[in-house]
């Protein structure tokens, strides 16, 4: 059978999909996470000293090379288990942007160098493994869980991501021509072409908007670079190469063939990294629970079990101590592509696992990793603009899947107004401890987690409540069966 012309196989997790279909499907998850698998490594490795240091040149390109592959073998976990490690749940994995803020808190108390570094990942070791055991207990602590909570968390992950999604839409506000004419009119063309497709074409086209999309935007880029001038003068009065040009010599340096490595960085075990880092986790196995739930009721319609819920946390956790091993900052799931897959709704995991399989081979053959990196930041955020909404709108759908109550309302209301709007301007944060900041500070979504579980917790049910809470447990029972 076939739905709009894609194979029904599309939108069921275990359906059996043709790999003509599966690998652009798979591929368009890679491309949406790809620059974000790398950038937090590119920012900790500068924190630390390793960046624009000769000594240190050949460390990063591994490490960036065994992020990819990283990504890829977590993923598969997560989309095939392991025993208890992994969801079986249409997640994909990557390293996670947020843990930056810590490590970059851990790097300004223990100095630079590649012992701080050491440090880090032998805090991501251990704190791994803690959230690899906190997931075991997730299923007496799911009723901390209702989606209220987790739908209040997806909605704060969303609205963060707009302001990421929109940065790369203006060429990366670390660009000097952030906001260039060129960039926002690349940009826009590539989210024009994603409507365009996604709504005047049907079944495997239309699935595939986001991959064409990008596809476009890098023949555009590619023609910009043939009628366009490539540099500019700076604010400092240095030339500049604009961030739109694909940088083609990036691939042509790129080996073919490269194994990695494991233990790049000896393992350090200090307690200044330890503690903030294994808070994190705790924040990071919240934002998981979230991420799933999104990705549920995004692409399947229906809420979490406990059992998708508890191996999704328990291969965040793994798969972070893992990645540790491989000088890699912790893989968790990745906010992006729930996005992507709540905007598609095809949850098939071979398309998925087609995805992984690809980011592997990225970490063997850096020659195609490249190929990926030189896409212009203007490009991706063209595609990540509507991906990133899609992620708001599953929170709502979580949110409103009961009828809202006084209680409800109160929760999401003040987790968001106080709890996300406390984190998204850390200004206000400024005179607090630092392990606050460190904590709270940034995204947002961490406070609005914080929030809406107390509020859960300390406000009284009305009967209403208790009826919709009896009515979420039976749901979650038939579903469990």
């Amino acid at each position: 059978m076939k739905k709009n012309g894609l194979s029904e196989a599309a939108y069921q997790f275990d359906g059996k999909m043709p790999l003509a279909q599966a690998i652009p499907l798979g591929l368009q998850h890679v491309l949406a996470m790809f620059v974000g698998n790398l950038t937090p490594l590119l920012v900790i490795t500068g924190a630390c000293g390793l960046a624009g240091n000769a000594e240190f040149a050949d460390l990063r390109v591994s490490l960036l090379q065994n992020a990819m592959l990283i990504a890829g073998i977590v993923t598969l976990i997560q989309l095939f288990a392991i025993g208890p490690i992994g969801g079986k749940v249409p997640i994909v994995m990557g390293t996670s942007s947020g843990f930056i803020g810590v490590f970059s808190g851990v790097a300004a108390s223990m100095g630079s160098g590649i012992l701080t570094y050491g440090a880090m990942m032998g805090a991501s070791l251990i704190g791994g493994l803690f959230e690899g055991v906190l997931g075991f207990f997730l299923k007496p602590l799911r009723k901390f869980f209702p989606p209220v909570v987790t739908g209040t968390v997806v909605l704060s992950i969303g609205l963060s991501l707009i302001s990421v999604g929109i940065n790369s839409f203006g060429g990366g506000n670390t660009a000097q021509d952030f906001g260039s004419m060129e960039n926002l009119l690349l940009a826009t063309f590539v989210l024009v072409v994603i409507l365009i497709v996604k709504h005047c074409t049907k079944g495997f086209l239309s699935s595939s908007a986001i991959l064409i999309g990008i596809i476009a935007g890098y023949i555009a880029a590619f023609v910009m670079g043939l009628i366009l001038p490539h540099t500019f003068i700076g604010a400092d009065g240095a030339e500049v190469t604009k961030s739109w040009v694909l940088n083609w010599s990036q691939v042509a340096d790129a080996a073919w063939i490269e194994i990695p490595h494991v233990v790049p960085v000896p393992l350090v075990f200090d307690l200044r990294a330890i503690l903030p880092v294994g808070i994190m986790f705790i924040v990071t196995a919240v934002e998981t629970v979230g991420d799933i739930s999104g990705v549920m009721v995004g692409g399947m319609d229906r809420e979490a079990t406990d059992k998708e819920l508890s191996g999704g946390v328990i291969c965040d956790g793994i798969g972070s101590s893992l990645a540790a091993l491989f000088g890699v900052l912790p893989n968790t799931s990745f906010s992006q592509n729930v996005g992507l897959v709540a905007m598609t709704k095809v949850v098939n995991r071979m398309a998925l696992a087609c995805g992984a399989v690809f980011l592997v081979l990225c970490g063997l053959i850096p020659k195609l990793g490249a190929i990926v990196s030189i896409m212009p930041q203007s490009v991706l955020g063209g595609a990540a603009v509507i991906m990133f909404s899609s992620i708001v709108l599953s929170g709502i759908q979580l949110i409103t899947r009961h009828p809202l109550t006084a209680r409800s309302l109160s929760i999401v209301a003040v987790a968001l107004g106080v709890g996300y709007g406390m984190g998204a301007n850390t200004g206000i944060l400024a005179h607090t401890p630092q392990y606050v900041q460190l904590i709270f500070g940034g995204s947002g979504i961490v406070p609005a987690a914080v929030v809406a579980i107390l509020l859960n917790i300390l406000l009284p049910k009305d009967p209403e409540d208790k009826q919709i809470e009896a009515e979420e447990s039976a749901e979650l029972e038939k579903i469990e069966k």
